[in-house]
């Protein structure tokens, strides 16, 4: 038990953030330390932040989550600062649970004169957008800030309402202190995605604040006596553009970043995929600065030798406190029809960088993987080597005379050859008579048990216990049959290869309307619609294509 303790400690992952990145003079920012699989990491050492900060106090928090049955604990450790300078500010790297945290910068400015001679009021507001301008689709940021100087009582600052613009808060607001021509207020952050929905000067109303503050000179206001209080934060201009005019018919996704990824490859380590074995891919993308919604749904394209089968998509949104960042997964099941190098085309999808004003190209390369044949699948037998007699026989002329010994030799070799060959002939006589014996009393047992559990298996729900019992009672009568494919492709009954098709769906695709074993139960309760013509034959080389096809 001991020994597993420096793996679990070494698992931890610590992240360092920054509640804002740009804050003015006089103003406070949180930094939260988050430590991941160490509920019991130590408080860190914090001393290196002295220099360039004033340390206002501390805090901690411990989560625990259960998500499929794995557990996982988050401690966040928050800290208080408030710059003591103008700059570009570092926090260096911190020891937390045993790691190193990665270094952060923070801008801080002077502050707004207007808004230091707004102090003279004990409640005031701020607006901002960031950036103040924009392409339609790319989301931009509106901040609004509520100081007051004494305690207040209202309702928070309502969402701007804008003609034109999807409006969606970021987080649930922030609370800190800021200092304003040597007054410290109290200030209630909140930020809201801006996502413009068409180009042109879009105007952002002002956003108003309704409360009731303290009254200082009222002596008996501790016991509830107020005043009304009132502020307003200014309106805001932005600038939206269209989209590049030769950007083309392909989606517009306008991102501050984007990646596109497909996972699930066999490494060196794993066995080679066979004909009929699904090869589970799963394709991601995530851009920071646009919803899920925004996103193109992810595909395959139709491949030569295997039939795509894709799983129901996930997708979400979530935010890091200033941006949206959009995900789409899609899994697909992949099932080789045919041996040999399946390949899977370059996908690529073209996105507009907005931190850059450039288009860029998200790609997943072409792969290629090596797929073997079916188990029990017959190899093809290589080309007969020709005769040495007919080389001896084509021997250019001008050779030498062969020696007068070497005729007897060609008959020894002529009379062990026959030999061999009557001894396998002899072998394979047996080997299909004893298949011949098997009584058929023996036979019809072995087939009826295989219907019997088939039929037990179309009771529950879990097709993949359905097909691998349809397939055994199918080998029991035609063994050379090596999947499903196969034997949909030897059955006369339309209504038996339509639940075929509809098994291999819901076995890979997951999609299983409520009567799907009861229409697998009753196409094949009189037993297998056998083609007259379809023969199976174990020496048919490699297994014919599925004959499933999304489209």
């Amino acid at each position: 038990m001991l020994a597993s303790l420096p793996a679990l400690a070494a698992a931890a992952e610590v992240t360092a953030t920054l509640d804002r990145d740009h804050v003015q003079l006089g103003e406070t920012v949180t930094l939260n330390l988050r430590v991941q699989g160490d509920a019991g990491a130590s408080a860190p050492d914090l001393r290196a932040l002295n220099q360039d900060f004033q340390l206002l106090g501390t805090s901690q928090n411990n989560s625990l989550s259960v998500i499929n049955g794995q557990a996982s604990s988050e401690l966040t450790f928050g800290v208080a600062l408030r710059p003591r300078h103008v700059g570009v500010l570092q926090i260096p790297a911190l020891s937390v649970a045993g790691q190193r945290t990665a270094p952060l910068q923070l801008t801080v400015t002077a502050p707004d004169p207007a808004a230091a001679a707004a102090t003279q009021r004990d409640v005031f507001m701020e607006s901002q957008v960031e950036p103040a301008h924009g392409y339609v689709g790319q989301q931009l940021t509106y901040v609004v800030r509520l100081y007051y100087a004494n305690r207040i009582g209202g309702d928070a600052p309502p969402p701007p309402q804008v003609d034109g613009v999807e409006v969606s808060a970021l987080g649930k607001g922030l609370n800190y202190d800021a200092e304003r021509g040597g007054r410290t207020y109290h200030v209630l952050e909140q930020r809201y995605a801006l996502i413009p929905q068409h180009a042109g000067q879009v105007e952002i109303p002002p956003v108003d604040f309704q409360g009731e503050a303290a009254d200082p000179r009222d002596p008996n206001s501790f016991f509830g006596a107020t005043v009304p209080v009132s502020a307003s934060a200014p309106a805001q201009t932005i600038t939206v553009k269209p989209a590049p005019a030769d950007w083309g018919g392909s989606a517009w996704l306008p991102a501050r970043q984007l990646s596109l990824s497909l996972d699930g490859w066999p490494t060196a380590q794993d066995a080679p995929p066979r004909v009929g074995q699904p090869l589970n891919l799963t394709m991601n993308l995530q851009a920071s600065g646009l919803s899920y919604e925004s996103l193109p749904a992810l595909s395959l394209p139709p491949l030569d030798g295997a039939t795509v089968y894709p799983d129901k998509p996930v997708t979400g949104n979530r935010q890091d406190g200033e941006w949206i960042i959009g995900r789409r997964q899609q899994s697909f099941a992949i099932v080789p029809e045919r041996a040999g190098t399946l390949t899977i085309p370059a996908t690529t999808l073209k996105w507009w960088n907005v931190l850059t004003d450039k288009m860029e190209v998200a790609q997943i390369p072409a792969h290629s993987v090596s797929v073997l044949p079916a188990i029990g699948a017959a190899a093809t037998p290589p080309p007969a080597a020709p005769a040495a007699v007919h080389g001896a026989a084509a021997a250019p002329a001008g050779t030498a005379a062969a020696p007068a010994s070497t005729p007897w030799r060609w008959i020894a070799l002529a009379s062990l050859g026959l030999w061999l060959l009557s001894a396998l002939a002899w072998w394979l006589w047996r080997r299909r008579r004893r298949a011949s014996s098997v009584t058929p009393a023996a036979a019809r047992t072995s087939v009826r048990s295989g219907q019997l559990a088939f039929l037990a298996a179309a009771r529950g729900s879990d097709p993949a216990a359905q097909a691998r019992s349809l397939l055994a009672w199918a080998r029991a009568e035609r063994p050379a049959i090596q999947h499903l494919g196969e034997l949909a492709t030897v059955l006369d009954d339309a209504a038996q290869r339509a639940v075929i098709d509809a098994l291999q769906q819901r076995r890979y695709a997951d999609t299983a309307p409520p009567d799907a074993g009861a229409n697998l139960a009753e196409a094949f309760k009189r037993g297998f619609a056998w083609r007259a013509t379809a023969v199976a034959s174990e020496d048919s080389g490699l297994p014919p294509l599925y004959p499933f096809k999304l489209h």
